[in-house]
């Protein structure tokens, strides 16, 4: 599994421990990926995501899991939270059509 965030995109970089006789050896900087359940209204159920902590404020800030994956195009989101938006907006569509 890729140490990506679903969300927001952010991945490892690369850079330099520096030392103070001014050596260099690589090293990695890692995202800071939890482990997330965001709740899905549409789908009734909780969803686990690797997140990082800006992808979860992201979200949040966008009302939730459903209004957050509504408002983003197909081409923007990663194969696997496509896949969950395809999920939730048939369920949408199923309860629209229920109701009418």
């Amino acid at each position: 599994m890729a140490r990506r965030c679903l969300v927001t995109g952010k991945g490892v970089l690369s850079g330099n421990n520096v030392s103070h006789a001014n050596n260099k050896t690589k090293r990695r900087y890692l995202p800071n990926l939890q482990i997330a359940s965001l709740v899905s209204d549409a789908l009734g159920q909780s969803v686990r995501l690797r997140l990082t902590t800006r992808g979860i404020r992201t979200v949040e800030k966008n009302g939730g899991l459903d209004m957050w994956l509504l408002s983003r195009s197909d081409a923007d989101l990663h194969d696997e939270v496509r896949r969950l938006k395809r999920r939730v907006e048939k369920a949408l569509a199923k309860k629209s059509a229920a109701a009418a």
